[in-house]
């Protein structure tokens, strides 16, 4: 069979399974590359999971993300080749769609929509910035949220909802504490990953991007907020602290935001003294930062029947909620049975599912493109708060000369803008 005619056959064989409810048992291997569960221990409790699929042989191979470039650029003139489904982050599905080599999933999709509720957020993110190509379905994601002692709660601004808040409601609700109480009592992990709560939340819930917007008026009006409504509020040891859940959990922060791991053992070990809540929203959306993993088709799949039953199967609420429990991935669809999970897990699993499916919520995705530069990215991040909000310097000088670092940053690497920016040709650019 020449290549030529190889995709139209394909897209024959994808017509017919995506116009049923369901993919009876077709037999034989489903070749599954993964750059997710690469550690012994986590490929095998995937593996447990995976015996459970009943419409093949699912043949789960770790693999680092170069390999996988390698693998499809090297077999891309093939009739067919040796992986069926791909799993990666977001962040490896550009060079795949650059080098061509995926199938368009937006029939399967229509089909998986119909039995499950996926997060809309992470949908149009499988798009890659296209209209009506579906590069990937996704699989699973981790994110980073929110978290408050119980004590917390009674010092809710009135008529504030705490799976609703915007970030006004969260300067108030740290001054309703800091008045009852005589302490700011908000946390951040100043010394862990507060880049990443600059680049995926606060940026974009005030700008509406994390890259474009810099060093915009609303960044300028963002840093105001911060400096004046909020820092005031922060406790003064956040800039030694790396994880949220030992504050938490002494009682010098009553609310903290974090990676979800790194909260975890709060919930887990005083299930009862703490709850997990979406981050804020801003003026341009509810800003936040999934770490997607998604679902690709190679073109040359060998095995696309098993392909669509293999996916099917992953984005099952039951196959969705072993990860979780066993994997500790959040779903990426509704209706995932919590009640068998771990404490932590499950108050965990409520806020990350509020969050992506809020209809403010704004996906601000890891950095894409910089390769092993990517340090030096979260580091003018972390340069520009750290010189407004510690060191009192002015803040659109700031901005405006972090900017200039920022701007010679993505024209030396080529990276182009990612979500929640909007795609850009060539290097990304700084309005």
């Amino acid at each position: 069979m020449t290549k030529k005619f190889r995709p139209l056959i394909l897209m024959v064989i994808f017509t017919m399974l995506i116009g049923v409810a369901g993919v009876s048992a077709q037999g034989g291997e489903v070749v599954f590359f993964s750059t997710q569960f690469n550690v012994v221990e986590e490929a095998e409790k995937f593996r447990a999971i995976l015996d459970d699929f009943d419409a093949g042989d699912a043949v789960f191979k770790e693999s680092e993300e170069q390999t996988v470039y390698d693998t499809l650029s090297a077999e891309k003139e093939q009739d067919a080749g040796s992986a069926d489904v791909v799993g990666a982050l977001h962040g490896t599905f550009p060079t795949l769609v650059k080098d061509d080599v995926l199938f368009d999933l937006t029939g399967l999709l229509e089909q998986v929509e119909m039995e499950y509720d996926i997060a809309d957020a992470f949908v149009e993110l499988g798009k890659m910035g296209t209209a009506d190509f579906q590069y990937y379905i996704p699989w699973m994601q981790a994110t980073y949220i929110m978290a408050a002692n119980v004590e917390a709660l009674e010092y809710l601004p009135e008529g504030a909802d705490i799976n609703a808040l915007t970030w006004d409601e969260l300067a108030l609700w740290g001054k309703n504490i800091y008045d009852a109480t005589g302490e700011a009592r908000i946390g951040f992990p100043v010394d862990g990953l507060w880049h990443r709560f600059m680049q995926g939340y606060a940026f974009p819930s005030f700008t509406g991007g994390m890259v474009t917007k810099f060093k915009s008026p609303e960044a300028v009006a963002m840093f105001e907020f911060l400096r004046d409504d909020l820092w005031p509020y922060v406790h003064p040891q956040s800039i030694t602290y790396s994880f949220m859940q030992e504050p938490l959990l002494n009682g010098e922060v009553w609310v903290a935001f974090d990676h979800t791991a790194r909260l975890l053992e709060a919930f887990n070990q005083e299930p009862d003294n703490f709850v997990a809540f979406p981050a804020p929203a801003g003026p341009a959306g509810r800003g936040f930062m999934p770490v997607v993993v998604g679902l690709g088709v190679p073109a040359n799949a060998p095995n696309p029947e098993g392909a669509v039953a293999l996916i099917q199967y992953l984005l099952m609420p039951e196959t969705q909620g072993a990860v979780l429990k066993d994997l500790g991935f959040f779903p990426v669809v509704a209706g995932v049975d919590t009640s068998d999970l771990p404490e932590g897990i499950a108050i965990e699993q409520a806020a990350v599912a509020a969050q992506a499916s809020a209809m403010d919520a704004l996906p601000a995705l890891l950095p894409v493109g910089l390769g092993e530069r990517g340090g030096e990215f979260s580091q003018l991040y972390k340069d520009a708060v750290n010189r407004i909000l510690l060191n009192g310097e002015d803040i659109q000088t700031v901005l405006d000369e972090e900017a200039a670092l920022l701007q010679a940053l993505l024209d030396d690497t080529g990276a182009p803008c990612w979500p929640p920016d909007a795609a850009s040709d060539g290097a990304c650019q700084i309005e």
